[in-house]
């Protein structure tokens, strides 16, 4: 019985691999690697070799994975991935300053990125590259110096987390709207119960967090549980929740920290005034990075960021939160 090969497989095979698993075509593995297709089934076959398994089914005109193809894939992705971000990170550090930040779609859109062409005036050697969607990132990575988070206190946050500013909800409609119905001209916007004869723009998210965003909640704490409005519009996320009532297509019910600019401006109006607006147990955090805080431009951006919501906090009122709450 043959026994099994310890030696490490090489880095180039492998990439071959991920590229035709991928593509599942020899042909567009090569033009992607700037290959020929003969090296590439050379690199393929000398991985197989190596692995004493067959990874592809080659056919006439298709390329299908085996069950031990399927397997390395799932493994090669993920290292190929790390590796490619490492190697990016240390590509970085030898030239411009790099500054890799996750966060969710709604924060990156409407609170850091209007904000951050005044950041990049102040440092025009730093790059920051911004990573938006709403899955979580794995803050170890060694791609992620910074994540700009949104949870409750206790769930998931680690203990060097830094407070930037709570949540607050409140209805917010476009100013024409919000006009025609002082004026008569439209239907009444004066109490919650007002709200049947409008849309209302709500987010179409399940999870626990969801439900605080709610407008339910919302009319259940201002005496209309029961309410059913003209229509509903579901949307993912809450930037398009913004869009629409920017648009005069429905009510939102709006993050107060990421739209009170938008209010100052004018853009929107709040037809309840402050007394629409309500508490959400929630909260906003910014989290760095083992590596990351031992990187100056990392350290300067956060410092920046903490300035940023400092101004947040303010103009919606909130107080800066203890000392021991602001920072690990």
């Amino acid at each position: 019985m043959n026994q099994p090969r310890n030696r490490p497989l090489a880095v180039g095979p492998l990439r071959a691999f991920e590229a035709v698993a991928r593509r599942l075509s020899f042909s567009g593995a090569a033009e992607e690697l700037f290959l020929t297709q003969s090296a590439v089934s050379r690199q393929i076959r000398s991985l197989e070799e190596e692995l004493g398994a067959t990874l592809f089914l080659r056919g006439t005109r298709h390329v299908e994975l085996t069950p031990d193809g399927k397997l390395l894939q799932s493994a090669v992705e993920s290292i190929l991935d790390r590796l490619d971000g490492t190697v990016r990170q240390i590509r970085s550090t030898r030239g411009r300053r790099v500054v890799n930040v996750t966060t969710f779609a709604s924060f990156a859109s409407l609170w850091l990125i209007p904000r951050l062409e005044a950041f990049q005036r102040a440092h025009p050697d730093m790059d920051i590259r911004v990573s938006a969607h709403d899955q979580l990132v794995d803050l170890e990575d060694s791609e992620v110096d910074i994540a700009l988070r949104y949870a409750t206190p206790g769930r998931g946050v680690p203990p060097t987390a830094q407070r930037m500013f709570g949540e607050m909800l409140t209805p917010v409609v476009n100013p024409w709207v919000a006009a025609q119905a002082a004026e008569g001209q439209g239907p009444a916007l004066r109490e919650a119960a007002d709200l049947r004869h409008f849309t209302l723009a709500e987010e179409d998210d399940q999870r626990p967090s969801g439900l605080f965003l709610s407008w339910r909640r919302w009319l259940a704490l201002h005496g209309a549980p029961d309410l059913q409005p003209r229509r509903w519009m579901y949307l993912n996320f809450t930037y398009q929740q913004i869009q629409a009532a920017v648009s005069g297509q429905a009510v939102a019910l709006a993050r107060l920290p990421l739209i009170y600019e938008a209010l100052e401006r004018g853009e929107l109006v709040e037809p309840f005034g402050r007394g629409g607006r309500t508490d959400c147990p929630t909260v906003y955090w910014l989290m760095l990075s083992r590596h990351g805080r031992s990187r100056p431009e990392v350290v300067e951006f956060a410092r920046w960021i903490g300035e940023q919501a400092a101004l947040t906090r303010r103009a919606i009122g909130e107080p800066d939160p203890p000392m021991d709450e602001r920072s690990g």
